[in-house]
């Protein structure tokens, strides 16, 4: 029905920079909002940056400045780009998105994560 493909993982050195990719396509009408979560070992998944139908975007403090969300619409697809990355921002990144369905339901769907490792 609707499919999330995410991408764009990696080995970098610290200080280094990523840029994550996540594709959806199926039966969508509208997207509400799209974003990206990371989990680490051990740790519970958190929401790191979320960007909304009408542009609004929201960051994890741990993030701010050096994270940025965007989306193209036309193609179904968001983005993140990061830089200045640090050990910490280590875990695999899943991509989220919440629409409503062309049968109008209202459903949200992950990505099948994919795994950043920053090493020091």
């Amino acid at each position: 029905q609707v499919q999330l493909v995410d991408s764009g993982g990696g080995l970098v050195q610290s200080g280094g920079s990523l840029r994550l990719s996540c594709a959806a396509s199926g039966s969508i009408f509208s997207l509400y909002a799209m974003g990206w979560y990371r989990q680490a070992p051990g740790k519970q998944r958190e929401l790191v940056a979320r960007i909304t139908s009408g542009g609004s975007t929201d960051y994890a403090d741990s993030v701010k400045g050096r994270f940025t969300i965007s989306r193209d619409n036309a193609k179904n697809m968001v983005y993140l780009q990061m830089n200045s990355l640090k050990p910490e921002d280590t875990a695999v990144y899943y991509c989220h998105i919440d629409i409503l369905t062309t049968t109008h339901r209202r459903e949200d769907y992950w990505g099948q994560g994919t795994q950043v490792t920053v090493s020091s």
